[in-house]
């Protein structure tokens, strides 16, 4: 009985032909769909190897068979043959959007200062950060005047 997430037939109709087979050399592999199952459940739940079911086997089985196929390019191989044959039904959307409002960019992108501010010397608690504060605030003032005085000039043109 297949649990939820677990590969269905038609599924496992189009990997097996294509997963490694066993050289007899070594033993006996364990069913490649137990354990392509349990690498299913793994990263969908995001659990750790040792917290695997034992319905999908030893979970060191099924670590290292995950591990051998990531360097030996069967997981690539497998991916690249489930999406031709899934273009080849017409079920693959190969059309990609990609929203720009979701994208920031970091401050300094938009040129942010990247000096750290300069360090005051200070003769009482909290000296250095009302001094840093001040010097901001007379650095900013003129460009807060001037904005007041071009808003007062347009509203005083939209009066009339």
């Amino acid at each position: 009985m297949l649990s939820r997430g677990d590969l269905t037939d038609g599924e496992w109709a189009v990997l097996e032909p294509l997963l490694p087979k066993s050289n007899n050399r070594c033993g006996r592999w364990r069913d490649h769909r137990q354990v392509i199952n349990g690498i299913i459940y793994r990263v969908s739940t995001g659990c750790q190897w040792r917290e695997l079911p034992a319905r999908f086997g030893p979970w060191q089985t099924i670590h290292k068979r995950h591990m051998l196929w990531s360097a030996d390019g069967t997981w690539e191989t497998l991916l690249r043959h489930v999406q031709a044959v899934a273009d080849s039904e017409g079920d693959i959307d190969w059309d990609i959007n990609i929203d720009s409002t979701s994208i920031r960019a970091h401050l300094h992108a938009a040129g942010a200062p990247t000096a750290p501010p300069p360090t005051l010397s200070a003769t009482s608690k909290g000296a250095a950060e009302r001094s840093a504060h001040l010097r901001a605030h007379l650095h900013l003032r003129p460009f807060s005047e001037e904005a007041v005085r071009q808003a007062r000039l347009s509203v005083a043109r939209a009066a009339g």
